[in-house]
């Protein structure tokens, strides 16, 4: 006879729970994938500059996670819970890991990276790169690309990146409502909001990982493994710096497999705790009705399992409270993914901070400070007994402190850095408008300088200069970073006090305001990211006890199905395209074509990245009072029928 499945013993694996053990390996999982995710996110600028596409085309790049999540979330999220749940999360944590191999190949393709420059890298750029009249000093065609070019494949190679992208977020699919619907059909109710706080705890320091590696990654040239340093002459505050992006990759796809791991070899369903205390005798019957029950669901059809697929979900659709959430969390979501998206590339342009900096600042003053608010958040639902309108009354108004927080980042602003013939004239008087030949003037003319390459110098007036040759500089001394390049014309044109007419290579650095308005920028992200987050459990814990126990799965598989259809794929592509429209000079790539944007109109530019999410988030208020009063009118009336229970017995009795 086959030995039933004692409770008492299988439940437990070294005297801990097999669910903490899941619990624990659910949060490493979260980790991986999360960790990945913020990984990415801070190193698109860096694939941007890489293969020299607009950020409308980085947007798409980002949303094909989120369509590779799409085309499986539905039937994971409601098939996925009729069969072993742990391994599908395995599974789905191996092809995660493959996304993020398939991602990083394209940089064994790619050859080495190009620098833009207005000389060509044969050539030494402290004597051609100057001023001389007459001569065509560009060594990039601009106007009529070779044939050669035109055939050259590197400028596709993002695609791989894209289909990296799209597989991961197949992988990642089963990950979140396997997992959450797993906890919840064996946690205790008491314990449940303390899990999910453990689960966004995990979904912060994976982040937190993620961003302190981009940031080590940022620092590394692309090409570390094949450049020396010393051959360099742009620095990573360079905006033509791309940081070895594929190195990171690599590290997270290693992470994401062994992270699956330990899904392979936990059971397909556990005793709720709680019951694990009963007899000997209660545990044998209850193994041996699970045991039967587990066989009888291994032996359904695939019909008799998707029966209940049209009913389940017109269920949720008729669902008031379910529904608004999700108007909510697609607002929410498409505010905070542009903005997370484009957040390294802001604090680049705004604050003149290197990638590598940039990120790093994120992650520490943001990603900790999130952390507690999951953390405390979670422990006040458990400690209070938090009732579903108590918890949507504290995450509506908490966010909405936060909302009226956010507005101070307007006033956190750099003056416009000038660059002669863009931001400034020639004189260093303001300029309203540009235009190509704004870049030409009297001091330049006839140095025949090229017009569509990004080669910045700095001269001692504080003026950048976008090449030496357009700084009318006619001498160097120097080489390597060392360059210096002197007789500059056009800095003796300019109304500004300086000593001599040097420049040196590089863009000028921001002014000792900028930092500081830097601090404030970041003193208010850490404010009101702990404030946010403290909203985040109560706000997550209207949308499971909206659900009934059999809808938990399917429920939160759609409601990520919503928020990755209708905010993670188009709000990266939309910010992308808005981002655009500011930018100030295109880069070019080495057979001439329009590359990526080397500054932007920083005005416009924070306009755009902090004026959308306030229109988006503001408008997500107008569901959630709506959610109130509708969760009002249910509890009143729940109170109700509790009160006239006792009468309706006593009326039994007489």
């Amino acid at each position: 006879m086959k030995e039933t499945r004692k409770p008492h013993a299988d439940d437990k694996f070294c005297g801990i729970s097999r669910l903490k053990l899941f619990l624990l390996a659910l949060s490493l999982a979260f980790i991986g994938k999360t960790m990945t995710g913020a990984y990415l996110n801070s190193m698109y600028t860096q694939i941007e500059k890489q293969f020299n596409i607009p950020a409308s085309l980085v947007g798409i790049i980002n949303g094909s996670f989120e369509i590779g999540n799409l085309l499986l979330i539905a039937f994971v999220s409601y098939f996925g819970g009729k069969f072993h749940r742990p391994k599908i999360i395995a599974l789905g944590c191996t092809v995660f890991a493959f996304g993020c191999l398939l991602t990083s190949f394209p940089h064994f393709l790619f050859g080495r990276y190009h620098i833009e420059s207005s000389v060509s890298p044969q050539e030494n750029s402290s004597v051609v790169s100057l001023c001389h009249a007459n001569q065509s000093l560009t060594s990039l065609p601009t106007e009529e690309p070779s044939t050669e070019c035109e055939k050259e494949p590197e400028s596709l190679l993002w695609i791989f990146v894209m289909v990296g992208n799209l597989i991961r977020g197949m992988g990642e699919t089963p990950v979140v409502p396997l997992g959450i619907s797993y906890l919840e059909d064996f946690a205790k109710t008491e314990n449940s909001p303390f899990y999910q706080g453990c689960l966004h705890t995990a979904t912060v320091i994976g982040p937190f990982l993620g961003y302190l590696l981009a940031s080590f990654c940022a620092k590394l040239f692309v090409d570390l493994e094949s450049v020396d340093a010393g051959e360099l002459t742009i620095t990573p505050a360079d905006v033509r710096w791309v940081g070895a992006w594929w190195l990171g990759i690599l590290i997270c796809a290693l992470v994401n497999f062994l992270a699956g791991l330990p899904f392979w070899f936990l059971p397909r369903s556990l005793v709720k705790e709680g019951e694990i205390s009963e007899s000997e005798k209660t545990g044998k019957k209850e193994g041996v009705l699970l045991e039967g029950n587990e066989q009888k669901e291994t032996k359904q059809s695939m019909y008799e399992i998707a029966k209940d697929f049209i009913p389940f979900l017109k269920a949720l659709l008729r669902n008031p409270v379910y529904m608004l959430f999700i108007v909510i969390s697609v607002l929410q979501f498409s505010a905070f993914i542009g903005m997370i998206s484009f957040m390294p590339k802001y604090l680049e342009q705004q604050f003149g901070k290197s990638a590598s900096d940039a990120i790093f600042l994120i992650g520490i003053y943001n990603l900790p400070i999130i952390c507690l608010g999951y953390f405390f958040g979670g422990l006040f639902m458990k400690k209070f007994k938090i009732n579903t309108y108590q918890a949507a009354h504290i995450a509506c108004w908490v966010t909405f402190l936060d909302y009226l927080l956010y507005f101070s980042a307007f006033w956190t602003i750099c003056d416009t850095s000038p660059v002669a013939g863009l931001t400034v004239s020639y004189e260093g008087i303001d300029q309203l408008s540009y235009a190509e030949n704004t870049l030409l003037a009297d001091c330049n003319r006839d140095c025949d300088c090229t017009l569509k390459v990004w080669d910045p110098v700095c001269a001692n007036n504080g003026i950048t200069y976008v090449s030496s040759c357009l700084a009318g500089c006619k001498a160097s001394t120097g080489t390597g970073k060392s360059v210096v390049f002197e007789n500059c014309t056009c800095v003796a044109a300019a109304e500004f006090p300086f000593q001599n007419t040097s420049a040196i290579l590089g863009q000028c650095d921001k002014g000792g305001n900028c930092d500081k308005m830097l601090q404030y920028f970041l003193i208010l992200q850490l404010v009101g990211s702990f404030i946010f987050s403290l909203a985040a459990m109560p706000g997550f814990m209207v949308l499971i006890r909206s659900l009934k126990p059999e809808e938990k799965s399917f429920g939160v598989g759609i409601h990520e199905l919503a928020a990755r259809v209708f905010a993670g794929i188009p709000s990266p592509v939309f910010f992308g395209a808005l981002i655009d429209t500011t930018c100030m000079k295109w880069g070019t790539k080495s057979c001439g074509g329009e590359g990526a944007c080397r500054i932007y109109d920083i005005v416009k530019y924070r306009w755009i990245y902090l004026g959308l999410p306030a229109l988006l988030r503001g408008v997500s208020f107008i569901p959630g009072v709506i959610t109130l009063f509708i969760l009002k009118k249910k509890l009143k009336s729940e109170r109700n029928v509790s009160l006239n229970a006792p009468v309706e017995l006593q009326d039994k009795g007489q």
